[in-house]
């Protein structure tokens, strides 16, 4: 199984980032390699995270980090890593 990073989570985490950058870039730099990682640990058993409240599919689920809300898709062989949120009402799929 892989990860894979849709186009609407890369560009939401690089507006994240981005806004961190301009107080503190070495925290922006750690929240993005820490964010990674974290991902990572998906992986191994990608049920063990909660259903999405964003939506009504048992294969979508939501994985919080720091405050933030990361959605993916469990697909075959795959995860789709689509959605980064913070106070907002959907994610983008």
């Amino acid at each position: 199984m892989k990860i894979v990073f849709k186009q609407s989570f890369v560009i939401s985490l690089e507006n994240q980032i981005k806004f961190i950058a301009l107080d503190k870039p070495t925290a922006a730099k750690k929240f993005k390699n820490d964010i990674l990682i974290a991902l990572k640990s998906i992986l191994p058993n990608p049920y063990l995270y909660r259903k999405s409240i964003y939506f009504e599919d048992d294969f979508i689920r939501d994985y919080i980090f720091k405050g933030y809300t990361i959605v993916f898709r469990i697909a075959k062989m795959q995860i789709e890593v689509f959605g980064f949120v913070k106070f907002q009402e959907k994610p983008n799929t």
